[in-house]
C-alpha cells in the first residue's frame, strides 16, 4: 500500500513540473509575439491588426487578443478612426529610463544631431554598458540614412567598427582579452580584421591618434570613423562616430575626422556636467 502511494505521489508530482512546465512555455511564446508586435509596429511606425497578423506570422485571432492586452497596459494605442495601433506612452516612459540610465542629456544628443546636420552623414555615440559596447545613440535623416545594422542596441561586430575599436583600445589589455574571448572576431568583409596582432596594431595607432577608421570592415561600400569621449578621470567612456559610403568618406576624410574630434570634445564635456549634476 505505501508502495503504491509513493507510485501515485511520484506520479502527481511529475504530471505538475510537466504542467508548469508547459504553462511557463506559453508564457514564453505569448511574451515573445507580444514583443514582436511592439517592434513590428514601431518599424511600420503603425500597422494594422492584419499587417501585425502577416509581419509577426501569427493568426489574425492573436494579433488582436495580444494587441488588446498591449493597449490595455499602455504599450500601443489603438487609433480607431485609422483602424491601426500605434506606440503608446508606456514605450515613451520607458525610452526615457533607457536615455537616463545610459546618461543620455539632451545636450548629449543634441552634439550628435549638430554633428550629423554638420556634416551630413549618419552620426553615432557608443559606450561601455556593463561588459558591452553599445551603441546608444544615432542621429541621422531620409537624405543621409544609418546603415540598417546600425542602430540603437547593436552590440555586435566591436571589432570591425570604427567606435567599437576606440572603446576596444579604451580597455586594460585584460579587460580587452576577456572581450575577445566572448566575442570572437567573426570575418563580416574581405577587408574584416580576424588576426588578433592585427587588432592590436591597430588599436595601438587609435591610441596614438586619437581616432579610428574602419575601410569596409564592418559592410562593403562603408566607411567609419570615430573619436573617443573621455569621463572625468581622463578614461574612455565613449565614442561619437560618423558612417558614410565608401567614396563619401575618402573624400571628405580630412573634414570628418575634425568634426568627429571636436564633437567628441564637447560630448566629454556634457558626460561630466551629467554626471556631476545627477544626485
Amino acid at each position: 500500500m505505501g508502495a503504491m502511494v509513493a507510485d501515485a505521489n511520484a506520479a502527481a508530482s511529475s504530471s505538475a513540473r510537466r504542467s508548469a512546465s508547459a504553462e511557463l512555455g506559453n508564457g514564453a511564446v505569448t511574451l515573445t509575439k507580444a514583443l514582436s508586435i511592439v517592434e513590428f509596429v514601431a518599424e511600420r511606425e503603425g500597422a494594422s491588426a492584419r499587417e501585425i497578423a502577416v509581419g509577426v506570422g501569427i493568426p489574425l485571432s492573436t494579433a488582436y487578443r495580444l494587441a488588446h492586452i498591449l493597449v490595455g497596459a499602455d504599450y500601443l494605442v489603438h487609433l480607431k478612426e485609422e483602424r491601426r495601433y500605434a506606440l503608446g506612452i508606456k514605450l515613451r516612459i520607458l525610452s526615457q529610463s533607457v536615455d537616463r540610465q545610459f546618461g543620455l542629456s539632451p545636450e548629449l544628443r543634441a552634439e550628435i544631431g549638430m554633428l550629423h546636420r554638420q556634416v551630413g552623414a549618419a552620426a553615432y555615440f557608443a559606450q561601455y554598458r556593463g561588459s558591452e559596447v553599445v551603441v546608444a545613440h544615432v542621429e541621422d535623416s531620409p537624405e543621409c540614412p544609418r546603415v540598417v545594422p546600425l542602430d540603437v542596441g547593436l552590440h555586435e561586430a566591436t571589432h570591425a567598427t570604427a567606435f567599437g575599436k576606440v572603446l576596444l583600445a579604451g580597455m586594460l589589455p585584460e579587460q580587452r582579452d576577456q572581450y575577445l574571448v566572448d566575442h570572437p572576431m567573426r570575418r563580416l568583409t574581405p577587408a574584416t580584421m580576424t588576426d588578433r596582432g592585427a587588432l592590436e596594431n591597430d588599436l595601438a595607432t587609435v591610441n596614438r591618434s586619437g581616432v579610428a577608421w574602419e575601410y569596409e570592415e564592418f559592410l562593403p561600400d562603408l566607411i567609419c570613423v570615430a573619436a573617443g569621449v573621455r569621463g572625468g578621470n581622463g578614461m574612455i567612456v565613449g565614442s561619437v562616430a560618423l558612417s558614410g559610403s565608401a567614396q563619401r568618406m575618402r573624400r571628405s576624410a580630412p573634414a570628418c575626422e575634425e568634426a568627429v574630434r571636436r564633437t567628441a570634445a564637447r560630448v566629454s564635456r556634457c558626460l561630466r556636467a551629467y554626471a556631476q549634476a545627477r544626485p
